[in-house]
């Protein structure tokens, strides 16, 4: 039986916009091993924001400043930001099981998802065949796939790394990009096809994409986005509408699992985002307590 190595900590943070940002600025404060997953540019939608006059101490602050602000916080207390995207997380009973896109196991005693709101809706057949003929990691599955033909749909210009995995791995590999730059990577079983995905069809399993103007038979269908519907990334979390439903705790229907920011609704708010953060965060500390 293989060994499990994976490093248990108090919480793990989905998500470094101004509420994942507040949560792990909390537990740290209180003493916890934290985890926090995300990017150095923190948060897209922050980074890009033209003037916000609601942050409190912060009149009139641009987001790109707010952003270099929150990076000095974290690095002030040695907060360090894991680069990966988790693709799965369980709850195992008494502690968390996530799973990156790199494959990596981290285990947690509890979860704080503060990911942003996810806007996409599902393609028709794509939740019917997750976990058949349908995956969301192409690294994570690509044994699955090998010497079989597969069709990868892509929504930024960061997931042709997998793709170019992908195309070693498969014996034919096409790849639907979603966004318009000119996409970067080339091999002799690559084939690239600018059309839009409308549903995926099959039978035990997915095995056909069909498009607007054509359909293409396949063994596996990746759809690679920047984030995971909530839902799909903790099984079982009960949602209202396309937000994770919450108590005033920010607790949600899994023990252990907390939730805050815009992924809980409107509005859409930093001040609102960090300050659920924190109640996230000392929401956490009140359950790991119970559980010492």
């Amino acid at each position: 039986m293989m060994e499990n190595t994976a490093k248990r900590y108090d919480v793990a943070i989905l998500g470094t916009g101004p509420a994942g940002i507040s949560a792990a600025i909390t537990l740290t404060i209180r003493n916890k091993k934290v985890i926090l997953f995300g990017s150095r540019e923190l948060s897209p939608k922050l980074s890009k924001a033209h003037e916000i006059l609601n942050y409190p101490g912060f009149p009139a602050i641009k987001g790109d400043e707010l952003q270099k602000n929150f990076l000095k916080h974290l690095d002030s207390l040695n907060i360090k930001i894991t680069e990966e995207q988790i693709t799965s997380c369980y709850s195992m009973g008494d502690y968390f099981n996530l799973m990156s896109k790199k494959n990596e196991i981290f285990e947690a005693s509890s979860v704080i998802i503060a990911t942003g709101v996810s806007f996409g809706k599902p393609y028709e057949g794509e939740e019917e065949y997750l976990g058949r003929g349908v995956s969301y990691c192409a690294t994570c599955d690509a044994p699955l796939y090998k010497g079989k033909k597969v069709v990868i749909i892509g929504q930024s210009p960061k997931e042709e790394e997998e793709v170019s995995f992908m195309t070693e791995i498969c014996d034919k590999v096409t790849y639907i990009p979603l966004y318009k730059e000119e996409v970067g990577i080339s091999a002799q079983n690559l084939e690239v096809v600018r059309d839009v995905p409308l549903k995926i069809e099959g039978a035990l399993k997915a095995n056909r994409l069909v498009l607007k103007e054509r359909t293409l038979d396949a063994d596996g269908i990746f759809i690679l986005r920047d984030s995971v519907a909530p839902n799909q990334l903790v099984p079982g979390l009960v949602l209202d509408g396309n937000h994770v439903e919450v108590n005033r705790k920010m607790e949600t229907n899994i023990k252990g699992c907390f939730a805050c920011g815009d992924i809980t609704g409107t509005p859409y708010q930093y001040v609102k985002s960090a300050g659920e953060g924190n109640v996230a965060a000392l929401s956490a500390v009140s359950y790991l307590a119970t559980k010492a």
